[in-house]
């Protein structure tokens, strides 16, 4: 790998590091500082989903306007700054939460704007044959930061207090933009400027009319729902039925991330031994063995087989985001690659609040058990789905590249 994939890499790491460092500390200083209750705090929590939500397809076409790396650093500069103001308006005593939650949105608009283009980004400095590798090394670094940002968060804000969480997560926004600026991008020609609209519909009619991409992101859909309802009531489930405390819910739920940087460090073995179908398979159907495993905790309640279906659930997405990332990239032409990463955030993210809406209706009328056996249901509606389409047959040195590469 070149030195400017490694200095990519390290950016991404501090660009993930913060984001879940700022979204874990947020949170907290609501609750330890502002009393909130639990209303106030999911408030919180949806305005940093939001910009995930609403702003997707419109950072991807702006992606696919202007620099990527610009952009990138655009980005990153924006969530230092709302990420700063955090220790500022504390400090001044005007810290209430409306505030935390739209300086919440802000830093996350500018961690959306890193996230539509990095994939773009990574192509113009590696080639075509270690693209799923360079993909898992970029999966890799964002999972060590999703297990270690929230716990370095909750540190600082017990040992030191909420500013110094807000100004790491700052800091390490400030490292991602420093690293960006010695990474080389690739000339893209000059393509005529139209309408947004027009250039909306354009990534949406390629993502949605073509056969390979089309079948994928609805899966993404299926599974981001189910996955979820599963996670909206696993806390509730857990403590009434697997009578499990504090402790123990923490030690299972760290078993998800243990389960991504497991992934993380076999997608390298597991590219030259299988075929990107085969990650495709694997990553999608690992939604169906975790829960079939918490479903026996019906009848044995084992507090090893809720840890099980986190660490599934952890390490199979893993292999699907890196096969799925190195997909997009060898079909999607350079000009669409923004509005076409950018389908993707939609689809992934737009589809978790549906999954928590489902789990809240179901689990009201009829329980915590029906919530498990729908959760199933839509995973093996997602495998059924998954065998229908041609993912699982696909062989990655047979797909050919818009651009020749």
């Amino acid at each position: 790998m070149p030195s400017s994939f490694h200095r990519l890499t390290i950016s991404n790491l501090s660009a993930h590091a913060a984001q879940q460092v700022g979204m874990a500390a947020a949170p907290l200083i609501a609750v330890t500082a502002l009393h909130a209750d639990v209303g106030q705090t999911a408030w919180i929590q949806l305005a940093q989903m939001l910009p995930f939500l609403l702003l997707s397809i419109p950072a991807g076409v702006l992606a696919d306007r202007v620099s990527r790396k610009w952009l990138m650093r655009s980005g990153e500069t924006l969530r230092a700054l709302s990420l700063l103001c955090v220790p500022f308006i504390v400090m001044m005593g005007a810290m209430n939460i409306p505030f935390l939650a739209l300086l919440g949105f802000i830093g996350s608009m500018g961690a959306l704007a890193y996230s539509v283009s990095v994939s773009a980004l990574i192509q113009g400095l590696v080639s075509r044959d270690v693209l799923p590798i360079a993909n898992g090394r970029l999966e890799l670094t964002r999972s060590i930061a999703f297990i270690g940002g929230p716990a370095l968060a909750g540190a600082l804000v017990a040992w030191t207090g909420v500013n110094q969480a807000f100004m790491l997560a700052a800091t390490l926004s400030v490292a991602a933009i420093v690293l960006l600026s010695g990474i080389p991008e690739a000339p893209r020609g000059d393509a005529p400027r139209r309408h947004f609209i027009a250039e909306l519909v354009e990534g949406g009619r390629f993502a949605l009319q073509h056969p390979l991409l089309r079948p994928a992101f609805g899966l993404s859909v299926v599974f981001n729902t189910a996955f979820f309802i599963l996670q909206t009531v696993f806390m509730p489930y857990a403590v009434t039925r697997l009578n499990m405390n504090a402790a123990q819910i923490g030690v299972t739920l760290s078993m998800y991330g243990i389960g991504m940087v497991t992934a993380g460090f076999c997608v390298p073995w597991m590219v030259r031994r299988m075929s990107m179908g085969q990650m495709l398979a694997g990553g999608s159907m690992a939604g169906l063995v975790a829960v079939l495993a918490l479903l026996v905790t019906l009848w044995h309640p084992a507090h090893w087989l809720a840890g099980l279906c986190f660490f599934v659930l952890g390490g199979g997405p893993v292999l699907w985001t890196v096969s799925f990332t190195t997909l997009r990239q060898l079909i999607t032409p350079d000009e669409l690659m923004g509005r076409v990463t950018s389908i993707n955030s939609l689809a992934t993210y737009g589809s978790r609040p549906l999954g928590a809406a489902l789990a809240g209706v179901i689990g009201t009328a009829f329980g915590m058990e029906a919530c498990l056996y729908v959760v199933t249901g839509i995973f093996t509606l997602e495998v059924v789905l998954l065998w229908m389409s041609p993912l699982p047959w696909l062989d990655a040195q047979k797909l050919k590249n818009p651009q020749g590469r």
